[in-house]
């Protein structure tokens, strides 16, 4: 990929997050005054987030894998689950990924 297809990706890429921001903007308020769309505001951002957590944790390219990862992020939920605070649900989680893969997982 040369030089103008990145600046060209670049461009698109503001373009179209420009646009999707004055479509926010557009949206009547009664709209967003609704119960659902309340709703579904406040799930979404959980619903990504915990996707992206299941792609890094156990996809590798087009594989589903489990090692050291799926290990830390059970740690982590271990933790949650006994309402540990985070920097120990986070410790949990990086002490169990490492020691796994120092085992030779």
């Amino acid at each position: 990929m040369n030089g103008a297809h990145v600046w060209l990706a670049i461009g698109l890429t503001v373009a179209g997050c420009y646009l999707v921001k004055l479509i926010g903007l557009l949206v009547p308020a009664q709209t967003l005054e609704r119960p659902l769309v309340q709703r579904l505001a406040a799930l979404l951002p959980v619903a990504l987030l915990a996707a992206l957590t299941a792609q890094q944790t156990f996809g590798t390219g087009t594989a589903v894998t489990l090692d050291a990862r799926a290990a830390g992020v059970a740690a982590a939920a271990l933790a949650l689950v006994l309402r540990a605070p985070f920097l120990v649900v986070v410790g949990a989680a990086v002490l169990v990924t490492a020691g796994v893969r120092a085992l030779g997982g």
